[in-house]
């Protein structure tokens, strides 16, 4: 559902729905004043859920879920979802799960899915987008692998691919139309849905 622009409110207050420290620093680049509020989103995929269905859903479900709480907000949800052929990789958690999935994803193309949702409750206002980063790995050595998760550890990145960080070492190409999507928030998106959200951005 898409509503029309809202009308721009200085009051009216932005939220975002993540704990995320690279969505906070991303959206800080906007310089539009913001709080933080943690989403309570079951993320477990639904059987047979594609990676791209299942970033959306639980982008969706984390703007509507902040958003229940502050009717009045204009609130952001966002989420990655990691494509391999088709099967959903999210955060790893633990050394040992992001050093499989590294292994799997050598000399693999990985689409990243990143999932945008603007949701006002107040004025019916509801966006949601995806932006779909192709990223082709290098053929990766075990050491190679063993070297970077002890340098980066980026358990808490789906995939465990860092890419501002280290990470983009382990890459031959990256093609994607909105730079910031792969680091977990597309800022040319949600750029164009703030102001459709009637947010002054910048």
């Amino acid at each position: 559902m898409t509503s029309a622009p809202l009308s721009s409110s200085p009051s009216r207050a932005l939220i975002l729905g993540s704990t995320s420290r690279y969505r906070h620093e991303l959206l800080s680049r906007l310089h539009v004043a913001f709080t933080v509020s943690h989403p309570d989103v079951d993320e477990t995929p639904a059987v047979g859920e594609a990676p791209a269905a299942l970033a959306r859903r639980l982008a969706l479900a984390k703007a509507r879920d902040v958003a229940r709480h502050h009717p009045q907000a204009v609130v952001i949800g966002s989420d990655q979802v990691a494509d391999l052929d088709g099967e959903p990789l999210g955060k790893p958690g633990t050394h040992q799960r992001a050093v499989e999935q590294l292994r799997r994803m050598s000399g693999q193309t990985v689409v990243f899915q990143t999932a945008l949702a603007v949701v006002c409750l107040e004025s019916g206002f509801e966006q949601v987008d995806l932006a779909a980063v192709r990223v082709v790995f290098r053929a990766l050595r075990d050491e190679e692998i063993e070297r970077y998760l002890r340098i980066e550890q980026p358990y808490d990145c789906a995939g465990s691919a860092k890419s501002e960080g280290l990470g983009i070492a382990l890459l031959d190409r990256i093609d994607n139309d909105d730079p910031t999507a792969l680091v977990g928030l597309p800022l040319i998106r949600t750029c164009r849905m703030l102001r459709a959200a009637g947010v002054a951005v910048p």
